[in-house]
């Protein structure tokens, strides 16, 4: 078990066996008391992608999930999604793999967008919510961990829009996205998020623009977790304005200094994603010595975010990564622990985007 305000991480190439290895450590089931509890069961399945593109939930880690679950005498288990505008959920199931998890474990899918809906009032918002949502007895939201172009990221939080109907999706872009996000999460209560950090896209929720990360994280609290995603993937918290807003309505806490958070292991899984254009154009500031894909990951995202700011053709010195640094002098900019021997480095193995985000603006 862990409390509200744990994490815990797994790194790997694995993703089922990753997923089995951290419900070990969680042990859901003790919360989970009734066996004949509703389980629900949220990936983010927002376009019709496989998971190799970054958009998309892998099915690895439902199929692993339900694995679990099942061993534990808990058989009442769905699947429950609503895509994105302009793309079907029906289309997205089969894309995604999910019709074959459907047949293969008997776990029923629910298409939220064919799904019927109520009112909500929250916080002086009005809020349609699916009615399925309202059925289940214990959520398990599975959200990418990814950017987005408008809030930044996407994770634990903005996952739960696929809970709602088309025509409220089009209302919460016309009120900025933020607020609307935040107080659908005091609407929903999540009671699990585990978060697919195997390769989430850089900038767009639609993917694309994979980055191979090889992590699952798992936590209580969806405002924490994001606030922690955020970290992962270069930005603060300011630049994600739903999480301090949700944290002030008590969806949860974004205070990561009082996080009991613990890795379960290091990454040794090997790279599988073949690199799109725009993680080879950022490579090109890298030097790389048999790096880890996690340390790797959080290098791209950070050089992403110094484009963003209009400061990575400020960037004159090459960044050295990987293990094969270890243990020897050298000059320049080290990423990670393994080039701790360098004249300057980013601690962290793996590091957070954000800490190497903010150690190259003080030197350039």
């Amino acid at each position: 078990m862990i409390g509200k305000n744990g994490i815990r991480i797994i790194y790997g190439d694995n993703p089922k066996q990753m997923v089995k290895e951290l419900l070990e450590v969680v042990k859901p089931e003790e919360e989970i008391i009734n066996k004949n509890a509703l389980i629900g069961i949220k990936p983010n399945l927002v376009v019709a992608k496989p998971s190799s593109s970054g958009a998309t939930t892998s099915p690895e880690i439902v199929a692993g999930l339900i694995e679990y679950l099942k061993s534990k005498g808990h058989d009442r288990i769905v699947i429950m999604e609503g895509s994105w505008l302009g793309d079907r959920t029906s289309e997205a199931f089969k894309v995604c793999g999910y019709e074959n998890l459907s047949r293969k474990y008997n776990v029923p899918l629910i298409d939220l967008q064919k799904d019927k809906y109520k009112e909500y009032e929250v916080g002086g918002l009005r809020i349609n919510l699916c009615d399925y949502v309202t059925k289940v007895d214990y959520l398990i939201n599975i959200p990418v961990l990814k950017g987005h172009c408008q809030t930044n990221i996407t994770c634990a939080l903005k996952n739960m829009k696929g809970c709602i109907p088309n025509f409220e999706k089009r209302k919460f872009h016309t009120m900025g996205l933020h607020k609307p996000i935040a107080y659908l999460n005091k609407l929903i209560k999540q009671n699990l998020i585990i978060v697919d950090g195997m390769n989430g896209d850089l900038n767009f929720e639609e993917g694309g623009n994979p980055v191979q990360m090889n992590r699952i994280i798992i936590g209580k609290d969806p405002v924490l977790i994001d606030a922690y995603a955020a970290h992962l993937m270069g930005f603060s918290i300011e630049e994600v304005p739903y999480i301090a807003m949700a944290e002030s309505i008590g969806v949860g806490t974004a205070d990561l200094a009082k996080a009991d958070i613990i890795e379960l292991n290091k990454d040794s899984g090997t790279r599988k994603l073949t690199p799109s254009r725009r993680v080879q154009q950022l490579s090109r500031y890298i030097i790389e010595d048999s790096a880890c894909s996690a340390c790797y990951g959080s290098l791209i995202y950070a050089l992403e975010r110094l484009d963003e700011k209009g400061l990575l053709n400020k960037l004159k010195q090459k960044l050295y990564i990987g293990q094969n640094f270890k243990n020897n002098k050298y000059d320049g900019i080290g990423i990670g622990t393994c080039t701790s021997g360098f004249d300057k480095h980013v601690k962290g193995c793996p590091p957070k985007a954000r800490d190497i985000v903010e150690c190259l603006e003080g030197l350039i």
